[in-house]
């Protein structure tokens, strides 16, 4: 017997060992650890990677939500959440793709809309080998912490925000 997968998935990518770059895996852990806090943590699964690939589709499937957490440089605030939708594009081909890309390989596969998806994109600056990540960084992870704590508590709508 196959037991379901938790309703609710986190993925985060990003080199832990890249400075600010280490922004995603390490919600996905603190998100993991607050879930387990307030006796969430069968409804919520984390997964890091260095970056989405193919087979992250296969991870969405039985899900009722998905957030994806990444590391961005181009945002005006501390973080940015924006929905996902299924495209083409992002180099399946290649060995990295875009949060669309994955959600297009579900729906190919599946011949269905994937689970709703967000995009959660935390403040970065810095990503040299070898650096932790840096002071500003931190702050924005806990800026962004909060809403991810919320968004698995269903008190986050799936809209745009910039924070």
């Amino acid at each position: 017997m196959t037991n379901a997968p938790a309703p609710l998935l986190v993925i985060g990518w990003g080199n832990p060992s890249r400075g600010d770059d280490a922004l995603g895996p390490m919600l996905v852990e603190r998100l993991l650890d607050h879930a387990q806090a307030v006796g969430a943590s069968g409804r919520l699964e984390g997964l890091t990677d260095f970056q989405l690939q193919v087979e992250h589709a296969l991870d969405l499937v039985g899900r009722e939500r998905v957030l994806f957490v990444d590391a961005a440089t181009d945002l005006p605030g501390a973080f940015a959440v924006r929905p996902l939708h299924a495209a083409r594009g992002g180099g399946i081909g290649s060995h990295a793709l875009a949060p669309e890309a994955v959600l297009q390989v579900y729906q190919d596969l599946h011949q269905r809309p994937p689970p709703p998806s967000t995009l959660l994109a935390i403040g970065a600056r810095a990503f040299e080998l070898g650096e932790p990540p840096g002071a500003e960084a931190l702050v924005h992870l806990e800026l962004a912490l909060q809403w991810a704590g919320a968004w698995m508590e269903a008190r986050t709508p799936m809209e745009e925000v910039i924070a």
